[in-house]
């Protein structure tokens, strides 16, 4: 079992040419005159280069990250009431109004729910992963299942190379093209878990971005197109901390710990499906293991 902060990358980091990023367009300096930017870096001669000031976190957000810190310690745990507006605003020395902004936003990213009169708590997990259950289940039809609503957004796609490590988890050659592709999921609009998909190329001929940006499932692809069925998997469940890019998704700090899921999915033949890595909000989402009897 990896430990915390271990290394995530999927591939070797050699990369394909071509590279699909939603949302991340290439810059256009087409507008600018030759050298414009060279100009623009360029510390002027005889004067130091002027460090810009970092820009000052608004104070509810401020306050929004230390609740966030204080329901997530040990003191909090899903369910407990969290304190009044008026006791919060005196021990953080802001007006009510600043504080209930705070709270508000912690609400919005499920972390927080207003009990009525009986005041705010600490949400209960949103999402309960089975650790057991049955191949090809995926997050989706698990949300759904709960009463949720799923969403997903394509964060990246691309072709790599397979490391050493990786090709022997996926059985292929060292070298051998890889599908490469990271999504964000939500629940009901927030986001949850952020999951990477590693896929032999050869398994998945002609496979594309296209084929995954309005949300599709990926295990329906794989059955609808090529005729690959998930038939049993290898979990493994441990704590990681997230990258900027994870903590920025997930409203996170960064280098805060998440649930993080390691999942080599096989066919009924035992040959690898897809590797796949999921980073989970810690406060959002449970993993449940079966029922089993207990023999002493």
């Amino acid at each position: 079992m990896a430990r915390a902060g271990a290394s995530r990358n999927q591939g070797s980091p050699a990369r394909a040419a071509l590279a699909y990023k939603p949302g991340l367009p290439a810059p256009d300096n087409k507008d600018q005159p030759p050298n414009a930017m060279a100009a623009s870096t360029r510390p002027a001669q005889g004067r130091a280069a002027k460090r810009p000031a970092a820009p000052r976190l608004p104070i509810y957000r401020a306050i929004q990250q230390r609740l966030q810190e204080m329901i997530a310690g040990p003191d909090f745990a899903p369910g407990d009431r969290v304190p009044s507006e008026r006791d919060l605003a005196e021990r953080f020395r802001a007006n009510r109004m600043t504080v209930r902004k705070a709270v508000e936003g912690l609400v919005a990213m499920g972390l927080l729910e207003r009990a009525g009169t009986a005041g705010t708590r600490v949400a209960m997990p949103v999402v309960t992963r089975p650790v057991e259950g049955p191949a090809g289940a995926g997050i989706a039809r698990i949300v759904q299942s709960e009463g949720g609503t799923p969403g997903n957004k394509l964060l990246h796609f691309e072709v790599a190379h397979a490391s050493a490590k990786m090709a022997k988890r996926l059985g292929v050659a060292e070298g051998a093209e890889l599908v490469v592709l990271r999504r964000l999921w939500t629940v009901n609009a927030v986001p949850f878990c952020v999951e990477t998909s590693t896929l032999a190329a050869d398994r998945v001929p002609g496979l594309a971005a296209e084929d995954l940006t309005a949300g599709q499932s990926l295990y329906g692809l794989l059955r609808a197109r090529y005729g690959i069925e998930a038939a049993s998997g290898e979990r493994i469940i441990s704590l990681a901390n997230c990258t900027d890019m994870e903590a920025r998704l997930l409203h996170l700090k960064p280098g805060a710990p998440a649930l993080l899921l390691r999942l080599l999915m096989l066919d009924a033949k035992g040959r690898p499906i897809e590797y796949m890595t999921s980073l989970n909000h810690p406060q959002l989402v449970a993993f449940k293991t079966a029922k089993a009897e207990m023999t002493w």
